[in-house]
């Protein structure tokens, strides 16, 4: 699929860039001190959203803003690449032969090995937060006009859980606003089900923009 040079920007991510530059501040929470939000899409629009994001991004820029983008597969990918050549090949050569035997047992082997790395305060929270507080930290005068977006969520399927990383980010992003991109299905006014297949979890914070 060829992405346009330049995508619209459809609802709802039109709604998200009015409320980012709003001429109060940052408009994405109903909630003070809370400056998170999800823009929540299809999974099957990952590469259309990719699109969107660019254009957000341009527009935002171009109104003075400064774009974080945050790729949680890179982020991942970096923590096991650390690891090392021989954890990789025995984790590897275990999932084949557990896979064999069952899917769902590779997938717990897996979970087992991944979410130490993925979950928790010094999960992806960790690294995220990193990235945030070093920008801030760099450029503290823009820092009250950069924004945060998250995505990549739908390659660490089923791993991540996309509520308990906001939780643990919340309190480390140097005030920098954070806007999740959210593959999945809305199922109630908070809940959410990631990628539409795993359980609504109805533990959410931020608003939503769908």
């Amino acid at each position: 699929m060829t992405l346009p040079l330049f995508t619209p920007l459809p609802e709802p991510f039109a709604s998200l860039r009015n409320d980012l530059v709003h001429k109060d501040g940052p408009q994405i929470s109903t909630m003070r001190n809370y400056r998170f939000a999800i823009a929540l899409y299809p999974p099957e629009d990952e590469l259309r959203v990719r699109g969107y994001v660019q254009t957000l991004s341009r527009e935002l820029m171009r109104d003075g803003w400064v774009v974080l983008t945050i790729d949680l597969y890179k982020l991942l990918l970096d923590r096991i690449r650390a690891l090392g050549d021989t954890w990789i090949r025995r984790v590897t050569e275990m999932e084949r032969a557990t896979s064999g035997q069952s899917h769902e047992r590779a997938i717990t082997y897996l979970q087992g090995k991944l979410a130490p790395m993925i979950e928790g305060p010094d999960g992806l929270a960790a690294d995220c937060s990193r990235i945030l507080r070093e920008h801030a930290e760099h450029d503290p005068e823009r820092a009250s006009r950069t924004v945060a977006l998250i995505g990549r969520a739908g390659a660490l399927f089923p791993f991540l859980s996309s509520s308990a990383l906001l939780r643990y980010l919340d309190g480390r992003t140097a005030g920098i606003p954070v806007v999740l991109l959210y593959p999945g299905k809305r199922t109630g006014p908070t809940s959410l089900s990631y990628m539409g297949v795993l359980p609504a979890n109805s533990d959410y914070r931020p608003r939503i923009y769908a």
